[in-house]
Order: structure tokens, then C-alpha cells, then sequence
């Protein structure tokens, strides 16, 4: 074996004292007592797989101002994420086979971790879906507009589902009712204008449509960032094919709580109640939500230092998600059971990829965690290009280690890597 390390693991559901075993960047054994060529043993530290977050916006090509894949990807890493999944609203948008294969190119140049890279669904590219799927990760939809959004007319969607149930390809949906957007929007001058312009009921029609339209097609399909009770309500009676994600800002964020300058809470779907906060959390906590991702969306200090009104809507947090959770474990508001299969295990079952749990013949990715070594999160300790996080002063967990197909992508809170060592993992 190449390595072995040795800790407290999760595995299988709980906390043991064991060696994980390494070799050619996967688990090759887990075991009481292990040889190997290299030998680590990290006490009783905790080890747990790394995260994978399939919804990340790292702004390349396009937008590099705001982000690009190598501070995204490494922003990533040191919040102990090691594969994410890229959203197609860039510049050019990913809706090509050409853009498509020039993001991969580009990412493969840039990215620290993991990734993959979704192709956008339109009215106008339908008759290129199967040859986007040889190569993409899966297929986003957007129903309502947001942030430089692929327009798409919600009277194509069954045609355009049953194009993808052909690909056996996942499709994710940004919920939101483009015609209930209409119906609600005026100008906006704070938070509560912007929860008024974007109802839950654009959600909830949203969710029954893409429901309504699944039917009969058993195809894998995943609502993004749910954020309203209403939302939360229909998705208990889905069927097993569909899945569905929250984010930290959604379900640990409130518009009640005084949130200082209002652009920078700004986002799509909006931040909605206490109530729908709780019901959120509470969906995380029994299982009803399947993932946590980050939605990470961010812009410059400078684009938000505007107008309420003309403020861009979207904000950070893939490198802050797992370290807050990890957070709350320790404080016992969510189980470590519950995170793991959030952030790693889920995620991983959705995307099929072999990553996502500590377990023979998976990949190696994984994080050290010492639960002593909790901070308060600052803006000038991270890595993302905009500066600035929803979660300042918030207490987190940070790991120690993350590790990547074998190998130490942080070791002592220092990146290891160099920019092209994350491979592409989406075919």
C-alpha cells in the first residue's frame, strides 16, 4: 500500500479507531492493523470523507472579476470540499458542445479539487442534448430568471425531459415560476421587498410543474435550493427519482434577524422566515432534504455596494458549508450521521461517482478534523476572490488535512497542490 492512515474513522455510521489502507489513489482496506509505505497516525482526530457540493457557480469563463476555478477550487479545498459540480450560467454559457469542452479544458488548467461541469438547458439547443451528454455532468434547467440564467420556456419541459431520460443523465432545476416572477416583481428596496417579488409560491408551482412533468419517466432529477415551507410540503410526496437540496443560508439564515448591509444577503431563491428557516433545518435533520449545497454565487464587494435594487443577486460559501456543519455536529444540533450524508454520501449516490464515503474501493478523499479546534469564521481567512461571506463571526470547524485520491491537497491548513490537480469527473 502507498499509505496508510490511521484515526478515528466514520464508518459505516459511526466513529472506530482503524488504519484505512491506500493505494493508487483509492481505499484499498480498512483494518484494525495496517502496513504500508507511508504511515500516519492522526489520534484521535477524526476522519471523515470530504465533501462534494454539486452546486457551485465559479464564474469561469466570463466573470473572472467575481471568481475563476483556480480561487473557487481552492476556496473549496480548505472548507474540506474536494469535488464540486459548475453551473452553466457563465460567459460564454455552457450550452455547447464547443463551451462545454473549453470550460472542461479550462478547469483542468485551474481547479485544485474534483470537478464537474453541467450543461444548460434552452429553448433553442434541445436537438443538442445527446451530444452534450457524452461529455457533460448532468443537465441544468432553468425555470424563472436569476443571474445571467439560460432562458427556458417551462412548455418545452416534457419534451425536453424525455430528450434527457434517453442520456440517463441527471437534470437539476432552479424551481422558481418564470411567470409568477412576472406577476410579483416590482422595485425592490430591501430584503423583504425582494421576499415579496419572490414568493413561495413561485417555488411551489415551480416543484409541481417539474413533478407533473417527470411523471412516467423514472429519470434522476434534482431540485436545487429549496427555501419555503410550501416548496418542502409538495417534495414529501415525490417520487424516489427525484432528490433535493438546501443550502446554509437557507436553512441557518432568517430575513427577521438584522443582517447589516442588505445587498449582500441578496440571493435567488430569497432568504425567507424563521418558520422556513426551521422547516428547513428540520428537513435536514430527518431526511426529508437529501443534500446540503452551497449554491456558491459570488460578487465583488463592489457589485454589492450598489443599491438594493441594483444589487446582483447570489453570494458565497463553499468554503464556509462544511465547517459550519461540522460546527454543529460538535454542539450536537445535527447528528455527524446527518452531515456525512449531506455533504459526502448523497451527493455522491446522485452524481455516481465513487467518492463520498470511506469505503473499499472508493476514492481516497477525505478530511482530519480536531473538534477542539474550532474559530470564528473571518472574511480575510478565506480564499474566494469576493472577499466577503453571509457567515462573518459565525463558529466553525476547519479541517486540518484534506486529502484527494491519496494524496495531501492541504496538509496544516497549507494547500499542497499545485493549480491543475483536480480532474474532471463528470463522464
Amino acid at each position: 500500500m502507498d499509505l496508510v492512515v490511521e484515526g478515528k474513522a466514520y464508518i459505516n455510521g459511526i466513529f472506530q479507531n482503524c488504519c484505512i489502507g491506500i493505494k493508487d489513489g483509492k481505499i484499498s482496506a480498512i483494518k484494525k492493523i495496517l502496513k504500508g509505505d507511508e504511515y500516519i497516525d492522526f489520534r484521535n482526530r477524526l476522519i471523515l470523507p470530504s465533501g462534494i457540493d454539486l452546486h457551485v457557480h465559479f464564474r469561469d469563463p466570463g466573470l473572472t472579476n467575481k471568481e475563476d476555478f483556480s480561487t473557487g477550487s481552492i476556496a473549496a479545498a480548505f472548507g474540506g470540499i474536494s469535488c464540486v459540480f459548475d453551473m452553466p450560467n457563465t460567459i460564454p454559457q455552457t450550452k455547447t458542445l464547443q463551451n462545454l469542452s473549453d470550460k472542461i479544458s479550462l478547469a483542468e488548467k485551474k481547479s485544485y479539487v474534483d470537478f464537474g461541469i453541467y450543461a444548460g438547458i434552452t429553448d433553442d439547443n434541445l436537438d443538442s442534448i445527446e451530444y452534450l451528454s457524452k461529455k457533460c455532468s448532468g443537465f441544468k434547467i432553468y425555470l424563472g430568471g436569476t443571474t445571467n440564467s439560460l432562458k427556458f420556456d417551462k412548455k418545452n419541459l416534457r419534451k425536453a425531459l424525455k430528450i434527457i431520460s434517453k442520456t440517463e443523465k441527471l437534470v437539476l432545476f432552479h424551481a422558481e415560476d418564470d411567470e409568477k416572477l412576472i406577476e410579483y416583481s416590482d422595485k425592490e428596496n430591501n430584503l423583504i421587498d425582494h421576499l415579496k417579488s419572490r414568493p413561495s409560491v413561485c417555488e411551489e408551482t415551480s416543484i409541481t410543474d417539474v413533478i407533473g412533468a417527470l411523471q412516467g419517466l423514472g429519470m434522476k432529477a434534482h431540485i436545487c435550493h429549496v427555501s419555503s415551507i410550501e416548496g418542502l410540503e409538495i417534495l414529501k410526496k415525490r417520487p424516489n427519482n427525484i432528490t433535493c437540496g438546501t443550502t446554509a443560508h437557507h436553512c441557518l439564515l432568517s430575513i427577521e434577524k438584522n443582517m447589516g448591509s442588505q445587498t449582500f444577503f441578496k440571493v435567488n431563491p430569497p432568504i425567507r422566515s424563521s418558520f422556513d428557516k426551521e422547516s428547513l433545518f428540520n428537513g435536514i435533520k430527518n431526511g426529508l432534504i437529501d443534500v446540503i449545497e452551497s449554491d456558491h454565487a459570488p460578487h465583488t464587494k463592489e457589485e454589492k455596494n450598489v443599491s438594493f435594487n441594483e444589487a446582483p443577486s447570489g453570494l458565497p460559501g463553499v468554503e464556509t458549508t462544511f465547517p459550519i456543519f461540522l460546527y454543529l455536529a460538535k454542539k450536537e444540533v445535527i447528528s455527524f450521521q446527518r452531515i456525512v450524508s449531506l455533504l459526502c454520501e448523497r451527493p455522491a449516490e446522485i452524481l455516481d461517482i465513487p467518492k463520498g464515503k470511506l469505503e473499499v474501493g472508493r476514492n481516497a478523499d477525505f478530511i482530519v478534523v480536531d473538534l477542539r479546534d474550532d474559530c470564528r469564521i473571518k472574511s480575510d481567512m478565506l480564499h474566494s476572490k469576493c472577499g466577503w461571506t453571509p457567515f462573518e463571526d459565525w463558529s466553525a470547524i476547519f479541517p486540518i488535512h484534506v486529502f484527494l485520491r491519496g494524496e495531501k491537497l492541504i496538509e496544516d491548513y497549507e494547500i499542497q497542490v499545485s493549480q491543475g490537480f483536480g480532474k474532471f469527473v463528470g463522464d
